[in-house]
């Protein structure tokens, strides 16, 4: 059970004296940094420098007694914290890295998911470009059937929460339903294109990337990750945008 723990908690940076430490600590409960240290079978000077790195980290925290000072563990609930705290950093800069990365490698990404999952995957995803602006064409008939009316309503209260507007192109004749206007408070903007042209499939631009939602009968999400044609469809939908009309 112990070597299952310490390979586990190796995964997220605990190895070597912070695991020897932190267990220690996790199981005197509190104890002063001698008694940890003497648990743990490492020299005093050797356990105090750990023991500051692992306060750093918010796993354990010092507590002084009159001359003596203490090490108390931290709730392992902690460590929870602290990778989805890293998770959110991660997300946060995943845009920039990515696009740092295809920019380098000069070449294009192209992730295609499968299904009614692969469909979710693709519609959050569209947040993730940090953007203040996204730009869409929407058929309502086909995202009724998928992702559905409940999680596209949870897509868009998100996409307004986050401050994000939306410019989105529909077609009349495609919508079911009189819902999701024009809204400043909801931050979206819509228009209708021309009745010549039927938008039968959904379509993001954001950042660098075009994300491609199907039918539910043809069921997947697709992004292309590339600045060239993203460029060239952001230019594309701002020509469809001139012709629409304003609601």
């Amino acid at each position: 059970m112990t070597a299952d723990i310490e390979e586990k908690l190796a995964r997220i940076g605990i190895t070597g004296t912070l695991y020897k430490l932190y267990l220690t600590a996790v199981g005197l409960g509190g104890a002063s940094i001698t008694e940890v240290a003497a648990k743990a079978g490492l020299a005093r000077t050797t356990a105090h420098d750990a023991l500051a790195k692992l306060e750093e980290e918010g796993l354990i925290r010092f507590v002084d007694h009159g001359k003596r000072r203490f090490v108390v563990a931290q709730d392992p609930g902690v460590l929870l914290e602290r990778i989805e705290a890293r998770r959110q950093m991660l997300e946060d800069v995943m845009p920039v890295l990515r696009s740092m990365y295809h920019h380098e490698t000069g070449k294009p990404n192209v992730r295609f998911h499968p299904g009614p999952e692969g469909i979710r995957t693709t519609l959050w995803d569209t947040l993730s470009g940090g953007d203040t602006v996204l730009r869409a064409t929407l058929s309502m008939k086909e995202l009724m059937a998928e992702p559905g009316l409940d999680e596209m309503e949870r897509y868009l209260t998100e996409r307004a929460r986050r401050g994000i507007w939306l410019h989105v192109i529909r077609s009349a004749e495609r919508d079911i339903a009189p819902i999701w206007p024009s809204s400043q408070e909801q931050r979206r903007e819509l228009r209708y294109a021309p009745s010549a042209h039927q938008l039968a499939m959904t379509c993001f631009i954001y950042g660098n990337k075009v994300a491609l939602i199907s039918s539910a009968r043809e069921s997947y999400g697709m992004i292309i990750d590339s600045a060239e044609f993203a460029a060239f469809q952001a230019s594309m939908f701002d020509a469809m945008w001139s012709l629409s009309i304003p609601t």
